[in-house]
């Protein structure tokens, strides 16, 4: 698939940190519990780390004890590109940016305290927060 923004794999390992790198561009995932974002409470949009687009708002974030941040809803639909994910033996829905292709988290169905039903697990280090000024 084609990206609004494309870097080389030299441009993306000059840019990101070694962990946002193996997330990000090698569909990693942080260990459980210890993303910086998991406890962020404050009012604001959550972006990509890789190309700043802005994907959740503060509003759709919810603890679903899973050990990373949880959104119930993107910001856009169009902000989220869903593929299917048959790694580790499971059949899974990838989530990532829609505008850099960088790998953001999964998509579930097993949130029903939501309004939606949906759990986005997304990686800490994979998106960048902003607080909302009034």
């Amino acid at each position: 698939m084609k990206y609004e923004i494309f870097k080389t794999d030299q441009q993306w390992r000059d840019e990101l940190s070694e962990s946002e790198y193996q997330v990000l561009r090698l569909a990693g995932t942080e260990r459980a519990y210890s993303g910086e974002l998991l406890e962020e409470k404050r009012v604001g949009t959550y972006s990509c780390r890789g190309c700043g687009a802005e994907l959740f708002e503060a509003e759709a974030k919810f603890d679903s004890h899973c050990g990373w941040p949880s959104f119930y809803k993107s910001l856009k639909n169009e902000a989220i590109e869903y593929l299917e994910d048959r790694a580790h033996g499971m059949v899974r829905t990838e989530v990532r940016c829609a505008k850099c292709g960088s790998h953001l988290g999964h998509l579930f169905d097993d949130a029903p305290q939501t309004p939606t039903g949906n759990r986005y697990c997304i990686n800490s280090v994979s998106i960048s927060f902003q607080e909302q000024k009034d």
